[in-house]
């Protein structure tokens, strides 16, 4: 069954790849169309999910993610229409090299193919992913959290048909159900190009070790605001709760703040009271607890990704004690600084070795649709291919189309032979 479902993926790729713009922006436009008007069916089902969840005794963090309530569907709808204001990205021309007269070498802009995604109990996550798949010319798999099942299935339902109508070809886009679907799934690089995890370090992990299939994403997301010497403080705390309290429950949500000694004792009283008013619960080394009254953080903390109204802090002897605590403990995904030192701030964003570093900001601009990459499909810690937020540039790849005039190899060999030029030409390919 699986099988079948991705072999039509397969076969419905070839065609998204070659959809003209007009046709996905039209889709893109049904779908929102569609989306506002099934708000009560959408809405319904979330909260048929929401009650079977809080049943079953979901987590806190968990029901936050889940919950798909009118301001988050039109903050999903919004992302479907920002999609519409961005070029078309296939068959963009990246680069132009005449290798000789009338041999010229272009570099192109295409669908990876067909794109396996399992995310978290976020159903917004499958109106982002979906539509920039669609815009990317990608086939897409798609599964999402038991918790959610009831809205994803309307939402599944009323894209895919949105997109019918507008001219998309059948199966390119489809919501599995369970688990078992996913070990199948995995088993099926003869049809799968990537595979994209949205959830636990377990669960990420679990995916790379049983798949052939190249995986993209990231396991967690321990994020830091360090404060430095030189932080303005106003601007230090105004950073340090956003970045925790805006939205606990995301994966760029703040874990641990990191104070510089010398501003410890003025900064920690001030930021604890901001937090206090929110309800988070502080847990601080040896040092924060002899300033402030907190929980004693331990070993384990520095390493813990609380998706939740906790934070732990730790006080460091300066800058370069921050950065090597962050490379340490940190999962390489976003990071900032407070300070109003320039070269301090400079050494940070090269030495933290993470996807997003920030000097000033709150971690949670962390963000494809705040990156104006239109909405994302995760963030991710990788080195290779894609980095930070992946929006449609992530979810594309290259190939080479060389066009010539009767050029055969024989004639560059020898002791005739021609050269070639390599001439870097500023072109679009002639025939998109």
């Amino acid at each position: 069954m699986i099988e079948t479902i991705a072999a039509q993926a397969k076969k419905a790729s070839i065609r998204t790849a070659t959809l003209r713009a007009e046709v996905k922006n039209r889709a893109l436009s049904e779908i929102a169309q569609a989306l506002k008007a099934g708000e009560s069916d959408i809405l319904q089902a979330n909260q048929a999910d929401l009650a079977r969840a809080e049943k079953e005794d979901l987590s806190k963090p968990l029901l936050k993610r889940l919950k798909f309530d009118e301001a988050k569907l039109a903050t999903a709808i919004a992302g479907v229409d920002s999609l519409l204001e961005l070029p078309d990205p296939v068959g963009s021309t990246l680069k132009c090299t005449e290798l000789d007269q009338g041999l010229e070498l272009y570099q192109v802009s295409c669908p990876i193919g067909v794109l396996g995604i399992v995310f978290e109990s976020r159903p917004d996550a499958l109106v982002q992913i979906s539509t920039l798949a669609l815009k990317s010319g990608n086939a897409i798999l798609l599964k999402g959290g038991a918790e959610a099942a009831e809205t994803n299935r309307i939402l599944a339902k009323i894209i895919y048909e949105a997109s019918l109508q507008a001219g998309l070809p059948p199966g390119w886009l489809a919501l599995l159900e369970t688990r078992q679907d996913v070990k199948a799934m995995l088993a099926l690089d003869e049809y799968i190009d990537l595979v994209i995890p949205r959830g636990s370090n377990a669960f990420v992990r679990f995916i790379m070790d049983n798949t052939r299939i190249p995986v993209l994403g990231h396991a967690d997301g321990i994020c830091h605001v360090y404060v430095d010497q030189d932080a303005d403080p106003n601007k230090a705390v105004r950073i340090a709760y956003d970045s925790k309290c805006q939205y606990a429950a995301v994966c760029n949500a703040m874990e641990t703040l990191l104070v510089d000694r010398l501003v410890a004792k003025e900064f920690l009283p001030r930021v604890k009271s901001e937090y206090d008013k929110a309800g988070v619960v502080l847990r601080g080394d040896e040092e924060t607890c002899g300033i402030i009254d907190c929980a004693a953080a331990h070993e384990e903390d520095w390493r813990t990704e609380y998706n939740d109204m906790i934070l732990s802090i730790r006080i460091v002897d300066g800058l370069e004690q921050a950065i090597e605590h962050i490379n340490s403990y940190g999962s390489h995904h976003t990071d900032a600084i407070v300070t109003e030192d320039a070269a301090r701030a400079r050494r940070f964003l090269a030495m933290v070795d993470s996807a997003n570093v920030f000097w000033n900001c709150s971690t949670r601009f962390s963000d494809g649709f705040r990156y104006g990459l239109g909405a994302e499909v995760g963030i991710s810690t990788n080195k290779i291919h894609a980095r930070g937020p992946v929006g449609l540039e992530g979810l594309l790849t290259y190939k080479w189309i060389l066009i010539g005039r009767d050029h055969i190899v024989a004639e560059y060999s020898g002791p005739e032979a021609r050269t070639f030029t390599h001439r870097i030409m500023d072109k679009e390919i002639p025939i998109r």
